[in-house]
Parts: structure tokens; sequence; C-alpha cells
């Protein structure tokens, strides 16, 4: 049986249209369906999904979720269909509003293993904290607040606030977490979300360290590794959002150069020029949401069709 590793990636509402086009177009290939991976990873707008298909929602069910249908009875998470309330744009003075003081945790993590910092990294932990509460908006758009964790590999990355170390929830050793305080953590955007107290420690979106953090996978034993990554692709011109696409473009190449070294080969899919239009420049707004995953479920297939099928 083939081992299969997913990884979704950040990228806010817009990152779950995205999401779930892609792993719908997956599932119509015939090839892949997520909820067979051995390993699950999800990162920020990741984390909802593969939440949700860890707990046994069909990928093709995503979608109309997303969209306001209701999942079938027989679904753990949020039977009733995802909320529409819309988010406030994210704005980017809230990135420098006063920062805090660097702790004495990451000025001596910074002592020890300078070469193993990451300045961004660091600077996000620093942001003030946002004023949108995350654990209420994943308590509204998923009802997973007392169900246990999957019995199949989920890691949620999150960074640890007070010295911007990566922890990855649900990993064997990883702090103790309940599911919905996890996928919180995972998705507090810096500046945008308030960050989240779990065991008396707040952290961030683990997106803070890697918008998709797929090199996590290269020890694990798996004959290939599908990778979803919604912040990466074309990255012309200038601004914040085409910068941050470089960003998350060289990231990512650095993790697949990483897993293929290891002798993992990778599937990537990211943005074409089609899909980046339809997704617009707002990740937070939901008004495009219908649009971005028939986009992506159409551009996904035309992709696999190119390529060798998972």
């Amino acid at each position: 049986m083939t081992r299969i590793g997913l990884v979704l990636g950040a990228g806010g509402v817009i990152g779950e249209a995205y999401h779930a086009g892609a792993l719908a177009a997956l599932a119509d290939a015939g090839g892949f369906d997520a909820r067979d991976a051995e390993i699950v990873v999800g990162t920020s707008a990741g984390s909802i999904m593969g939440t949700l298909v860890r707990l046994g929602v069909a990928p093709r069910d995503l979608g109309p979720w997303l969209k306001g249908a209701a999942l079938s009875e027989s679904t753990a998470p949020g039977r009733g269909p995802a909320p529409t309330t819309p988010l406030s744009r994210f704005d980017l003075r809230d990135l420098l509003r006063a920062p805090s003081a660097p702790t004495t945790a990451m000025v001596r993590r910074a002592a020890r293993r300078p070469w193993r910092l990451r300045p961004l990294t660091l600077g996000l932990s620093l942001v003030a904290p946002g004023r949108n509460d995350i654990v209420g908006s994943i308590a509204a758009l998923m009802d997973v607040g007392e169900l246990p964790w999957p019995e199949r590999p989920l890691w949620l990355p999150v960074v640890r606030r007070s010295d911007g170390q990566r922890v990855v929830l649900g990993r064997p050793g990883a702090p103790e977490a309940s599911l919905d305080l996890a996928v919180a953590a995972s998705c507090a955007v810096p500046g945008y979300f308030a960050p989240v107290r779990i065991g008396g420690v707040d952290y961030i979106d683990g997106g803070a360290h890697s918008p998709t953090n797929a090199a996590l996978l290269r020890r694990e034993t798996l004959d290939r590794v599908v990778i979803v990554s919604p912040m990466s692709g074309p990255s012309r011109g200038r601004g914040f959002g085409p910068a941050q696409r470089r960003h998350s473009g060289r990231r990512l190449r650095r993790e697949v150069a990483a897993l293929e070294a290891a002798g993992i080969p990778t599937l990537v899919l990211e943005p074409t020029e089609a899909e980046l239009e339809a997704m617009g420049e707002n990740l937070m707004s939901g008004r495009r949401v219908p649009q971005v995953i028939e986009t992506v479920r159409q551009e996904t297939a035309r992709k696999l069709e190119q390529r060798v099928q998972v």
C-alpha cells in the first residue's frame, strides 16, 4: 500500500477554498483521497481542512460545506454549513503597532543556536497581539470542541510566542492540547488574531515558521508527499502580496529539496496565474470562495493530466 503524506499550507479563508478545490480534483482523478493519507500536516488554513479530512469528511464535501451546504449526519464535526460571517480585512498597519519586548527565553535561544533562528519568525512572535478572537471563530466554524484527536496522525505546527520556537501539536512528545485549541493556535495569524493559550503558554500561527512546514515529513517512511501550497505561485510585481508569495516560494523550494534529498518524491500544487486572479488580494474574503473552489478544481485537474498520477 502506498504511503502518502499530505501537507496543507496556510492561506486564510481563500486558502481553505484552495484546499477544497485541489483535494476534490485529486479525488476526481481517482488517484488520491485525502482521508487515506498516512500523515497530515496542516498549517493555519490547512489545519482546518486537514482536521476535517482526518475526521472523515470526504474531499468532495469540503467545497459545498464552505459554500453553505451542511455535512452529512455521519460526519462528526460541524454538521451545519460553514458560517458566512465576514472577517475584517487584514491591515498591515496592525503589524506596526507597538511590539512586545524580546523575552529572556528568546534571547537565550538566540545566544545558544543563532544559526537556527529565523528573523521573520522572531519578528512575528513579537508583533502586538491581534484584536480578533480565533478561538471563537474556530468554535463557530467547526464543532470539534469535545472531540478527541483523530486516531491517524494529524500534525498541526504552531509557534511558541515566548521564543519563536516551532512546536508540532499532535506529534508524539508535543504538549497536550484539545483539538479545537490546537487548530485555533495554528490559525492565530500574528497581528490579526490574539495568540492562543495552551497549558499556560501562548502560541501563534505555524505559518510564522513556514507557510507549509513540509520538511517535517523528511524523516518519515513515505512513498510520496503531496503539498498543497496556496501562498506560493507566481509573484511578479511589487507590494506585500508578491513579496509574501516570493517568500513562500523560497521556503517551499527548500522544503521540497529536503524531502527529495531524503528520497521522498513530491507532488506540489500551487496557484497558477488563473487561480491567483480568482483568489484576489484579500485572503480573508469569503466573497470569492465559490469562484476559487471551482477555478482551482479545474486548474488542478489540468495540472494532473500533465503529471504522473499519485
